[in-house]
């Protein structure tokens, strides 16, 4: 069963480490191969994508979990130079839970965490070593409920001019991609996975081969894109 959406507890709705290896996967596609920046993100991705891609999001999330369900947030950062891109981590081949994966960096909240928001961008610095200045933060998405993990993921949409320098961490990334959001818009796909016992996973897929998006990051990585060609369609096309 796939990951369902949250409606938002508010019902509100608005229109020790080594330095990171950077990857935009060989097998991905280049920018170029979709001919570059298009007019339209040429006059209008660096003026006011921030405040309508604002505009969609929820500005204090509190998501209402289910009986047993933990809560959770992660960070979907949208890189704006040299071209919009969002970041990904591969999580580390030895991790108990979804080695291996492409997800956004977050994870649990934990009883010091202020709010959601803190809790993103903590496990976040822990991940990669960004600095939890350095993001604008500008809303989160709906939260969507992952079964298998019993765990409610509220995911942020955070922004930076250009990438500083990162420091992974061993003990949980394998490695720091950054995809364009262009790119991640031509290859998103819905697909059907039988899997034991008759069921039928149903979700977003995103796939190179050298990587693949799918599960709970599919499912926030197509609600972004999905924000995007509403309010700031120069980051998809």
């Amino acid at each position: 069963m796939p990951p369902r959406h949250r409606r938002r507890g508010n019902g509100h709705r608005r229109p020790p480490s080594r330095r990171a290896r950077y990857q935009s996967p060989s097998a991905w596609p280049s920018g170029a191969a979709f001919g570059g920046r298009s007019p339209t993100m040429s006059v209008m991705a660096l003026t006011d994508h921030r405040s309508v891609l604002r505009e969609g999001l929820d500005p204090d999330p509190h998501p209402e979990p289910d009986p047993g369900e933990r809560l959770a947030a992660v960070l979907a950062l949208l890189i704006e130079e040299p071209e919009p891109s969002l970041l990904f981590t591969e999580r580390a081949a030895h991790l108990s839970r979804h080695p291996g994966e492409i997800s956004f960096p977050g994870g649990l909240a934990e009883p010091g965490d202020e709010a959601l928001v803190t809790t993103a961008l903590r496990e976040t610095h822990e991940e990669i070593g960004l600095d939890p200045v350095f993001p604008e933060v500008l809303g989160a998405l709906p939260p969507i409920h992952t079964f298998v993990s019993g765990i409610l993921v509220t995911p942020f949409v955070g922004a930076v001019r250009d990438l500083p320098a990162l420091h992974e961490s061993r003990a949980e990334i394998a490695r720091v991609l950054t995809v364009p959001t262009r790119m991640l818009a031509t290859l998103e796909e819905e697909r059907e996975l039988h899997r034991d016992g008759g069921r039928v996973w149903k979700g977003w897929w995103y796939e190179s081969a050298d990587a693949t998006i799918w599960g709970a990051t599919g499912f926030i990585l197509h609600a972004f894109l999905e924000l995007a060609r509403e309010t700031a369609p120069w980051l998809t096309s």
